[in-house]
Order: structure tokens, then C-alpha cells, then sequence
């Protein structure tokens, strides 16, 4: 089992902590729903240093990431982030990532905790450019400072004027009485703020400021549960859940972040799959009735025909009822299509609704 550099403080404040992706982590403090709460009303910190981060360095650093990711990279310029997906050979995804523009012939790519090592590997072999690789995940760490009162409680700890840095948007600054700090606009919760970059021997004393600066501002730590009902209340994909080895990013709904304005890594079967329409699409749906739909449970037309499987499901706390994401065939997939969701012996009536379930 792997540890962040703050497990040890996670456990003094009471964290639940549980083994995901190799690693100890806080998976709640003080409540699911009160910290899902907190960040949809005031500002919350995670810790989410699990997370791994890759430099992508030289004159072909660009050639690689564009060959390996299916959004056009070189449409970043210094300072800005940019969300992809690795295509595979075989029509699945092997990742989701963020990929930073930091100089010219450098790039920082954050990969999902659990396919750090497979991420490496697949980028490694299609490493035929000569573009440098440095793997820095064991050595950084990743805060998500989030919520609508982020700004305001973090800019005491910065020179920076965080109110300019836009949606995915990033600068290398001083933070938290830290230099040379990456203060990035981005975060996987839909209520804003921003993920601060360090070392490993410098994120306590950013970790402390940060529930220092954000006291008066009602700010808490917030647990990896509430990471996830906020990112489901968004529609947003979790690897290993709703895209994985076997999903395409077309019928995923990710064909935005799918450029076929270069050629990638299964690029022209994509392209395929795109013009001919993909034969089952990822949707959002609410529960008509009472419920909770869970990762796993068949999704049955009005006859009891399963026609798809939930990938993500929870009660929603900013809505007050069940939500979920599962794939179906294209005929069930437009917002207001009625599906149902088989909850043990009860198929649960269910619409399906256009994303994100949390308007904001």
C-alpha cells in the first residue's frame, strides 16, 4: 500500500481511510453529503497527490503527445491545460488525462492514479520520436482546492491574481509562502477553484496554510466520496467506471476532445465509428422513483430486456435523488427517453436527461 505525503495527517483528523489504487486515502471526514456540501457552497481541500504526472520534454515532446492523444495539442500555448484521452489500439481508451503546456518543448501530463504504469508503458512504446520522459509521480503532490469561495480564500496565500486565471488556465507561481508552485484553474467537481501542483516535502506546510487562509471562509477537507458525487452530479467520466479499455471516447461522448484534424493512435477506426454513428452511447438519467442506481445494475427497456449496465451511480445531494451514467443503444440515448434501472427484484422507471445533472 502506498502512501500520499499527508496520510498521516488525514488519519490525525479523522479521515476514513480506505486502499484505492494502491494507495491510503481519505475516503471521508466528517460525512459524505456534508462534504459534498461544502464544496458546492463554500471551499474544500482534497488531497489527491494519488494522481500521476509525466514531463514530456524536447523538440518532439509535441510529436509524441499528439501521436498518443486524441485532442490537438498543439493548439496549446504556454500556461494553458487541455483535457484527452489515450486511445488504444483496438477502439477503447486507455486513459483520461490533462495535458499542461509548461514551455515550449515541455509538458505535463496527469494521469489517473491507478494507470500510472500502464500510461508509462503505452506512451513509452510509442516513444519512437526520442522525446525525453521523466516520471514524477512519486515525487509530487496534487491539493484540489474547490468551490465557489476558492478565490477568495486562497488569495491571501499568493501574489498571483487568482481571479484572472482562467478555466483551465495555469501559471507557475508563489503559493502558500511556496516559489515555482503550479496554481492550475482546474478540478473534477464543477463548482470551481483551482489544484495546486508541489514536492512532496512542501505540501504539509501548503496543506495547513491552506485550512489556515480558508477558516474564515468555512473550508474543510474533503474526502474521495464526495469527489465522486460531485464529479457524477457533473456527468463527468470516472476510468475504470464509465470509459475504460473496451469504451471508444465516441460513444462515450467524449468525440470533443476527438480531433481528427491530425492522425493519433487508432484515429482513422474512430473516425469510422464517428461517421457511422457508434452503436451504444453513454447517457445521464434521474430516477422517476425512489432509488439509489450502483455501478453494475442492468438498465431494461419497458419489457425487461436488459439494453445496457449503469456505470455510475449515487443519490445525488445537490438534487435529492438518484442519478447514474450507462451506456444503451443510440435509440434510447436522447434526453427524455424513459429507461429503466433494475434495483434487486424492482425495475425502477428512469429519464434519461441531457448532462450535467447539477446546473449550477
Amino acid at each position: 500500500m502506498k502512501h500520499t505525503a499527508l496520510s498521516t495527517t488525514h488519519e490525525a483528523l479523522g479521515a476514513k481511510m480506505v486502499p484505492f489504487a494502491g494507495f491510503n486515502m481519505p475516503v471521508q471526514y466528517e460525512g459524505v453529503t456534508a462534504e459534498h456540501e461544502t464544496v458546492r457552497n463554500a471551499v474544500g481541500v482534497f488531497d489527491v497527490s494519488h494522481m500521476g504526472e509525466f514531463l514530456i520534454e524536447g523538440p518532439h515532446a509535441l510529436e509524441l503527445i499528439q501521436k498518443v492523444s486524441s485532442n490537438d495539442a498543439s493548439k496549446l500555448a504556454i500556461g494553458k491545460a487541455q483535457y484527452s484521452c489515450l486511445p488504444n489500439d483496438d477502439g477503447g481508451i486507455v486513459d483520461d488525462l490533462i495535458i499542461y503546456r509548461v514551455k515550449e518543448h515541455t509538458y505535463l501530463l496527469v494521469v489517473n492514479a491507478s494507470n500510472i504504469e500502464k500510461d508509462w508503458n503505452w506512451i513509452q512504446s510509442k516513444n519512437d520520436v526520442g522525446a525525453t520522459m521523466r516520471d514524477l509521480s512519486a515525487d509530487y503532490s496534487l491539493l484540489a482546492i474547490q468551490g465557489p469561495k476558492a478565490v477568495e480564500a486562497m488569495q491571501s496565500l499568493t501574489s498571483v491574481d487568482l481571479s484572472a486565471i482562467k478555466f483551465y488556465n495555469f501559471v507557475v507561481g508563489d503559493f502558500a509562502g511556496i516559489e515555482h508552485v503550479i496554481i492550475s484553474a482546474t478540478g473534477y467537481t464543477g463548482s470551481g477553484g483551482f489544484e495546486i501542483y508541489c514536492k512532496n516535502s512542501e505540501v504539509q506546510q501548503i496543506w495547513d496554510k491552506v485550512l489556515e487562509a480558508g477558516d474564515s471562509f468555512g473550508i474543510k477537507p474533503i474526502g474521495l466520496a464526495a469527489r465522486d458525487t460531485l464529479r457524477l452530479e457533473m456527468g463527468y467520466c470516472l476510468y475504470g467506471n464509465d470509459i475504460d479499455d473496451t469504451t471508444s471516447p465516441i460513444e462515450a461522448g467524449l468525440g470533443w476532445i476527438t480531433k481528427f484534424t491530425k492522425d493519433f493512435t487508432n484515429s482513422d477506426a474512430l473516425k469510422a465509428e464517428k461517421e457511422r454513428g457508434p452503436e451504444r452511447k453513454l447517457v445521464g438519467f434521474e430516477l422517476d422513483d425512489r432509488g439509489i442506481p450502483r455501478h453494475g445494475y442492468d438498465i431494461v427497456d419497458g419489457n425487461g430486456n436488459i439494453i445496457g449496465n449503469v456505470t455510475s451511480g449515487t443519490m445525488a445531494p445537490s438534487l435529492g435523488k438518484g442519478i447514474g451514467l450507462g451506456y444503451v443503444p443510440p435509440i434510447f440515448a436522447d434526453a427524455g427517453s424513459k429507461i429503466n434501472i433494475q434495483i434487486r427484484k424492482k425495475a425502477v422507471p428512469a429519464t434519461v436527461v441531457k448532462l450535467p445533472f447539477y446546473k449550477g
